[in-house]
């Protein structure tokens, strides 16, 4: 498989350069030349296939030959070794749980698959890299929990002052070892706005092998496709469209599932469900994208102005408004809208959601809730990550895992740092002293 540079589609790389380099010279997004459709024998037999063999085949679909089957049955077995189960709430109202991996957050299942396949390209490369990655919330402790140290990789994470949960801090700043964290006093674009600068930066990549773990990267993207295949295989055989929300801020959970619908998915419709970071309802409804300066919201992984995939959903849909408007709808919802519908989930449901499961709830009324149609929601995280909102929404206690618990009396090892980028290539610098 060959990747091209959005920003240059005559410009082809290899998939091992766009999965290590991460990004252009142009700063540019890497998409694969082609999205591979699935055969139909496939999709006959989806409904009896386990996590791990959707995965892949699906991979084995994006990659070709590129990795060899064997690793990387390895990568998805390591990788995918907790369950992601669709659970029936309603008749036809299911929420498909991403949590239940290591950190707690859907990103586990890029981050892992990533990690693995870094691994496995750079076995026989004698060099270090840096994976440098922006985190809105659970970005970055997945990136660090699965590249914890990992041999010839060393990762530095940044994440806005005071917008991240406790929790979520402490797990992005108690590892240590091959892990930096840096506490950047702005907001999440402010982060985002660092490492494109660091990237762009010809002087600092000269002396650091630069790469990301964002969802900027294709390695940490794709891998977000497997479970909307497993969740419509946990359906079984349809008789009905199905209908998907996703909480959405960065894209890539999104662009994940439109990539899956162009490998022959069937699924119906996409809601990209958003806080009042509204970006997406307000391209659909004008046809013009307009970034907006971030507001801080109690979904907090989804505070984000200027989504960095959308680039990509343009050209899964043919850089076509139209297009993109038949493929999904978009809401937006506030903090209050939030909070009520983290108490409807538990008071009709007996379903204790978290802030960002309780969007694409929303998300999925907004459209309708049907007999006509199958609606899954996903749930991004765990509610024990955000405690102190969905206890007083749901008026129940929230049962903290002991992965969690664990975290509360660890020291926390962080940098401060200014959105000054002067500040943060030389904290980079540092590192190859």
């Amino acid at each position: 498989m060959k990747f091209y540079d959005i920003n240059n589609p005559s410009h082809k790389v290899s998939s091992h350069e766009a999965v290590i380099k991460s990004i252009s010279g142009t700063s540019g997004l890497y998409m694969p030349e082609f999205i591979p459709v699935l055969p139909d024998s496939f999709y006959t037999t989806l409904p009896d296939l386990s996590l791990q063999e959707i995965a892949l085949e699906v991979s084995k679909a994006m990659l070709g030959d590129d990795v060899p089957y064997n690793e990387l049955q390895q990568i998805v077995d390591d990788a995918l070794n907790f369950p992601i189960p669709l659970k029936q709430l309603g008749e036809n109202l299911f929420v498909l749980e991403l949590f239940h991996g290591p950190t707690l957050a859907f990103k586990d299942v890029g981050a892992r698959f990533m990690a693995g396949l870094f691994q496995h390209l750079l076995k026989n490369e004698n060099k270090e890299v840096v994976i440098m990655v922006a985190t809105s919330g659970d970005t970055g402790s997945a990136v660090a929990n699965a590249f914890y140290n990992k041999k010839g990789i060393k990762v530095v994470i940044l994440y806005p002052s005071g917008k991240v949960s406790e929790l979520q801090e402490k797990q992005l700043t108690t590892m240590g070892g091959n892990i930096t964290a840096l506490e950047v006093n702005g907001d999440f674009d402010d982060c985002q706005r660092l490492v494109k600068l660091a990237f762009a930066d010809k002087k600092l990549n000269s002396q650091l092998n630069l790469t990301s773990a964002n969802s900027i990267n294709f390695a940490r993207l794709f891998p977000q496709s497997f479970f909307y295949f497993h969740a419509l295989a946990q359906l079984g055989k349809v008789n009905k469209p199905v209908v998907m929300s996703v909480p959405s801020g960065n894209l890539g959970n999104l662009t994940a599932g439109l990539m899956a619908k162009k490998m022959g998915l069937p699924v119906h419709q996409f809601i990209a469900a958003t806080n009042r970071n509204r970006i997406v309802p307000d391209y659909l409804k004008s046809g013009e994208y307009k970034p907006q300066q971030t507001v801080h919201t109690i979904s907090n992984a989804m505070d984000v102005g200027n989504p960095s995939n959308f680039p990509r959903l343009l050209e899964i849909c043919q850089k076509r408004h139209d297009v993109i408007v038949s493929q999904i709808k978009s809401y937006s919802f506030d903090d209050g809208q939030n909070r009520s519908a983290m108490t409807e989930l538990q008071n009709l449901y007996s379903y204790q959601a978290d802030p960002h499961g309780a969007i694409a709830y929303l998300g999925l009324k907004e459209y309708g809730l049907s007999d006509d149609y199958y609606s899954i929601f996903l749930e991004t995280a765990h509610p024990a990550k955000f405690p102190d909102e969905v206890e007083k929404a749901t008026n129940n206690p929230v049962s903290i895992p002991e992965t969690l618990s664990e975290l509360v009396n660890l020291t926390t090892k962080s940098v401060t740092i200014s959105t000054n980028y002067q500040e943060l290539s030389e904290q980079l610098t540092k590192m190859v002293r």
